[in-house]
């Protein structure tokens, strides 16, 4: 791509002073342009505002787009524009106890431990925020776009926009409270014992149970009541298309009707990616008809969690006993607010990206009709005002110029972009400067990014891909590589998943599968939570696994070695994939 005539434009030129780095575990691919401005502004104002009341040193995260492209910068409280670091060390220990800003950040960090604020904050989101943002994206859902005049979808497309700006927002003001305890505890339990980020973690099964599938109650509710009736069995049994299967579910009298129709009106709309050129739910019925069959088939997680007991047990005994009810606390807040981490996505930013995909293909559809467009899904490659404009008869931009964005936007990687410009971020500030509450949150948060991020270094050959563990147990399976959410339609019940990372959109997908892989992420990434929640082998942080494991091959995923071992190679893929 980068030498490719098609694309003259793409050009990585840092957009300020100082480093700035790809941002890899969200996004795989350009961002389309209707997906912009809600990111720029939404992210960086919920993640300043959560980083205040914790009282983090860090300010927030400064989003740049580069050749489409995210780019971030971690801006520092009260640091100059561009900082490639802190200041010298002497400098640094004077501002830390003299800058009023930084004094004030210092002191709210004492008080967020003595008061254990993540507790008011995850009764804050149960009480308020949570239903507040149930009762906004279900009033933007009532709307159908389809039934809208021009101007009034006009006046839509601007509602979603700053509707998902907002859901965005809210996303990032619960980052802290999500995280913080868990880093808490990891921080704390590596100084007593020398555990791995990986021992510790396997105590939170158990804790997150949207980690199962959006819907994860819906889910249950409707395998439930499949299991009871006969006629909703032979309903799921269906072959051929997977939306007839869906109606009918959904048509039958009694609990299975109901309960189908619950999980569908949660589902549809959420999207499986961050972006609104990713599918939601409601478009891949073929993987929702999939989950549903692998739901009754049982739910698998729950017989790890006498495994978790024995390792709480012998974790514990590991801890020295003037600490030991210091670890039962800390474990304790860690799994109360663990659940926090995919909810604030789910009942926000997931579902208000689903939503404006919704409205942007809606417009896509009526400018394709007219000529203006080639194809709908080409709409997300336009912004806000360029979709009105054209929607209002201007000519600009033109079809070839938007479908030139949609093929860049569907064909360049993360491959394609440089991992920082300027230079690499610069080393945090040392630990021994910092005054004794601002040194508990940091090193908790060091060791949460690290817990997320830090890959393993083993090396990897054609037939073996190595890295870190999660869970014990062996399966052997066929590999199904997903670089993008759009290919979730492949995915068949035991594949085992070889992607680049997962996230919470994610979720709809779980159920379907016999272990997990990816290119990216540590212990504590998202797709190491799913394996430890559903008790499946997964392997993270294997670097290269989505280049090195073909589509298709038969694979052994060792979860206990951290290995996955190619078998045989993929038979020749069929004309059609096989029907649900």
């Amino acid at each position: 791509m980068k030498n490719d005539p098609s694309f003259p434009d793409a050009r990585f030129q840092a957009p300020g002073p100082g480093p700035w780095e790809l941002e890899r575990a969200h996004f795989s691919r350009p961002i389309s342009r209707f997906s912009v401005e809600p990111l720029m502004y939404g992210m960086p104002r919920g993640f300043a505002e959560g980083a205040e009341r914790y009282g983090l040193l860090m300010s927030h995260f400064r989003p740049a787009l580069v050749s489409g492209f995210l780019y971030m910068q971690a801006v520092a409280v009260g640091a100059r524009e561009g900082a490639s670091g802190p200041p010298p060390k002497p400098l640094l220990w004077l501002l830390l106890r003299l800058h009023p800003r930084l004094r004030e950040r210092v002191e709210r960090s004492r008080k967020v431990f003595e008061t254990r604020l993540w507790r008011e904050d995850l009764d804050r989101w149960d009480r308020v925020d949570r239903p507040r943002a149930t009762e906004r994206n279900l009033a933007v859902q009532a709307v159908d776009p389809a039934r809208l005049d021009t101007d009034a979808l006009i006046a839509h497309l601007r509602r979603v926009q700053a509707h998902l700006e907002a859901m965005i927002a809210l996303h990032h003001r619960y980052n802290f409270p999500s995280v913080l305890p868990v880093g808490d505890y990891l921080a704390h339990v590596a100084a007593w014992t020398g555990a791995s980020p990986g021992e510790a973690l396997a105590l939170l099964q158990g804790t997150t149970p949207l980690a199962k599938g959006v819907a994860a109650e819906e889910l249950a509710a409707l395998s439930s009541a499949l299991r009871a009736s006969a006629a909703g069995r032979d309903a799921l049994a269906q072959r051929g298309d997977p939306q007839a299967v869906l109606d009918a579910l959904a048509a039958l009298e009694g609990d299975v009707g109901q309960a189908t129709r619950a999980y569908l009106d949660l589902v549809r709309f959420r999207t499986v990616g961050y972006d609104v050129a990713d599918k939601t739910g409601g478009e891949l019925p073929e993987v929702l008809v999939r989950a549903i069959r692998a739901a009754v088939d049982g739910d698998r997680g729950d017989r790890a969690l006498a495994a978790r007991d024995a390792r709480e047990k012998a974790l514990r005994e590991r801890v020295p006993a003037a600490h030991r009810a210091q670890f039962d606390e800390l474990l304790a807040e860690a799994r109360r607010t663990n659940r926090l981490r995919d909810e604030r996505a789910l009942y926000s930013d997931a579902w208000g990206t689903g939503l404006a995909r919704r409205a942007v293909l809606e417009a896509g559809r009526r400018l394709a009709a007219a000529g203006t467009i080639d194809d709908p899904e080409h709409a997300v490659d336009l912004s806000l005002d360029e979709m009105i404009g054209l929607l209002r008869d201007r000519r600009a931009p033109s079809a070839a110029e938007v479908a030139r964005r949609a093929r860049f936007r569907a064909t360049a990687t993360l491959a394609d972009a440089p991992p920082w410009l300027n230079m690499p971020p610069g080393p945090p500030p040392p630990l021994d400067l910092l005054p004794a509450p601002a040194r508990r949150a940091t090193r908790a948060v060091d060791a949460l990014l690290a817990a997320m991020s830090v890959e393993s270094e083993a090396r990897n050959t054609e037939a073996t891909v190595r890295g870190l563990s999660i869970n014990d147990g062996v399966y052997e399976g066929t590999a199904r590589v997903v670089i993008h959410p759009d290919d979730f339609g492949r995915i068949q019940q035991g594949d085992v998943l070889v992607t680049r990372a997962t996230s919470a959109s994610f979720n709809v997908v779980l159920p379907l599968l016999g272990a997990i892989v990816t290119d990216r992420g540590g212990q504590l990434c998202h797709a190491a939570i799913v394996a430890r929640e559903y008790g499946i082998p997964g392997v993270v942080g294997t670097r290269d696994g989505t280049t090195t494991i073909p589509d298709g091959a038969r694979v052994r995923v060792d979860g206990a070695a951290g290995e996955v071992t190619v078998l045989a190679r993929a038979p020749e893929r069929r004309a059609q994939e096989a029907t649900l």
